[in-house]
């Protein structure tokens, strides 16, 4: 028997997904979908979400503007991993109970950074580039196996990936607020403070929250303490690395290059990181294969019945937001 109370979906990508629709439809049958396929802010996103009980959102901002406006709402429920978006002290104030499920683009991140670690170390974007130009030149590039890789926040994410980087060989150390003795020994990875993981890394992985601890973690000092053949991936969160000092840096050669996934301010179509040869980007696709959409949109369905208050306490295995020290001057 289907439930009748009112649900909205946001997200564009669940919306168009049949999978996820019959799916949702099976479980509700008063659904209303993103059929614009416009990305829903502000009063186009109250409008949309006006009468219903229980919501699926993606990138939108819950906030006291929409909360306020939308008293009738009951619950939020999270189609993704990242909560940077939602304010979950102001859900908490109302009674709003909030669905989510960590974890579940776990393999379809990791694998992004794996492949843009590769590609770094072996040059790829700029031989392609070359190649459909004209040139035939043999760049020298470098291998991955072997390599220490420093990870910033063992979560999720974190761990898969320190599993994959496994089968090369790699020395791992992790940065976290928390500590994980059992996974760490099971893999063979050493915690570290963040400046000694900066400076021994040759490759540095961001996989963290958002928030104010973390804003441009990655500042200018942090960057510089990095080596100088070293590089820098973000498939985490826009926000995490101060961009302006990054443009510098990758611009002197005092960092070899970086990659990202996410930006500050997105889209991203004019940023001048874009036009440097030693930096690589794609536009926000972590967690957007086939499997990860799939397990993504399950996960949200399943948060319109399991949920609860939240709380400023992350989930078991969610990497709590890294505090902000001052780093040493060089």
């Amino acid at each position: 028997m289907r439930i009748s109370c009112p649900v909205g979906v946001t997200s564009r990508s669940f919306s168009s997904h049949p999978t996820l629709r019959s799916e949702l439809q099976e479980r509700y049958s008063d659904v209303r979908f993103n059929e614009a396929g416009v990305s829903l802010q502000g009063e186009p996103l109250i409008e949309f979400a006006r009468g219903c009980r229980k919501l699926i959102v993606a990138l939108e901002r819950v906030d006291d503007a929409l909360l306020d406006a939308l008293p009738e709402l009951e619950v939020v429920s999270k189609y993704g991993v990242g909560t940077d978006t939602v304010d979950r002290s102001a859900m908490a104030r109302r009674g709003v109970r909030l669905g989510w499920t960590g974890g579940v683009n776990r393999r379809s991140v990791a694998e992004l950074t794996l492949a843009m670690i590769i590609s770094l170390l072996r040059h790829v974007p700029a031989l392609n580039e070359e190649l459909r130009s004209g040139a035939w030149r043999n760049r020298r590039g470098r291998q991955l196996s072997g390599r220490t890789v420093g990870i910033v926040g063992c979560g999720h994410i974190g761990k898969d990936l320190a599993g994959l980087l496994g089968a090369f060989g790699c020395k791992l150390l992790a940065h976290d607020i928390r500590d994980f003795p059992e996974f760490y020994g099971e893999h063979g990875v050493e915690p570290v403070g963040l400046d000694e993981l900066l400076e021994r890394s040759d490759i540095v992985t961001l996989h963290l929250p958002l928030d104010g601890s973390t804003r441009n973690l990655m500042n200018r000092d942090r960057l510089s303490r990095m080596k100088r053949d070293a590089l820098l991936i973000n498939t985490a969160r826009g926000g995490l690395v101060d961009e302006d000092a990054l443009i510098t840096l990758l611009g002197e050669g005092a960092l070899a290059g970086a990659a990202f996934d996410v930006f500050a301010t997105e889209p991203s179509l004019d940023s001048p990181l874009l036009r440097l040869p030693n930096f690589l980007a794609t536009p926000h696709i972590g967690g957007s294969s086939d499997e990860a959409v799939l397990a993504m949109g399950r996960a949200a369905i399943r948060g319109l019945d399991v949920n609860r208050i939240p709380t400023d306490e992350p989930a078991p295995g969610r990497p709590r937001a890294l505090p902000m020290q001052p780093a040493r001057s060089p």
